[in-house]
């Protein structure tokens, strides 16, 4: 039985993302292709949409990294040992956990607007997994008898149109840019012709933009999709 999405929305507001960036944000060892044995993808969905564990909330990123070790033991070492990683170097180790931590962080956000998008199309109507996710799909949505394939894109470049309809593939691709914590900190313009009004790139966030905004910010730092995103694919 998977979460609801208050219950995975307040998991995501207590994440302390901040203690986590202090930790990893230095530590980029393990940078190389990972091979599917060892990749993360597998049990956080199990762990976070399926909800193959017997926690009755999501589990901490501490919690759930002893999960993936136990998954992955055995498997790990060969990798380790192809890689040139001496046994007796901390360093993999600590590479490995940083660089899962990042998976584990971005992957989260994801699931959380499938909860959304479930809660807009409808339950049972989502599914998520390693396999869509490798052929560039984070949802695959059906209804009606209708299948949907959607992929969410970060985007560095603040763009005009908030949603991006790609044809190829029949994948429709939602796209979407995060600000600057100072614009955040600062959100109306200073200067110019614009000056006292708020920025352009936080009006696609509800807190700017109540009617229209499709995104929301937590006060971690997480940002998060609001239903009004998947309501346009109705």
């Amino acid at each position: 039985m998977k979460y609801t999405l208050p219950q995975f929305s307040d998991f995501l507001k207590d994440v302390r993302l901040d203690l986590y960036r202090q930790k990893y944000v230095s530590i980029k060892i393990v940078e190389m292709d990972l091979p599917e044995e060892i990749q993360a993808l597998k049990t956080i969905y199990e762990q976070y949409w399926e909800n193959k564990n017997s926690l009755k909330e999501p589990p901490t990123f501490d919690e759930y990294y002893k999960i993936y070790l136990k998954d992955t033991n055995g498997k790990r070492q060969k990798f380790r040992e192809k890689s040139g990683f001496d046994n007796n170097c901390s360093c993999f180790d600590r590479g490995l956990e940083a660089r899962i931590y990042r998976t584990w962080a971005s992957l989260i956000t994801q699931i959380h607007a499938g909860y959304v998008a479930e809660s807009v199309f409808g339950k049972g109507s989502i599914q998520m997994s390693p396999e869509l996710d490798h052929k560039g799909i984070d949802f695959l949505v059906t209804k009606n008898g209708n299948k949907l394939k959607i992929q969410v894109k970060k985007s560095s470049h603040r763009l005009e149109s908030r949603i991006e309809r790609k044809l190829e593939k029949d994948i429709h691709i939602i796209n979407y840019f995060v600000p600057s914590a100072s614009d955040f900190g600062n959100p109306y313009y200073r200067v110019g012709e614009n000056k006292g009004k708020i920025k352009q790139q936080l009006l696609v966030f509800v807190e700017f933009d109540p009617k229209n905004g499709v995104l929301q910010r937590y006060d971690n730092g997480f940002i998060v999709f609001t239903p009004k995103v998947f309501e346009s694919f109705l």
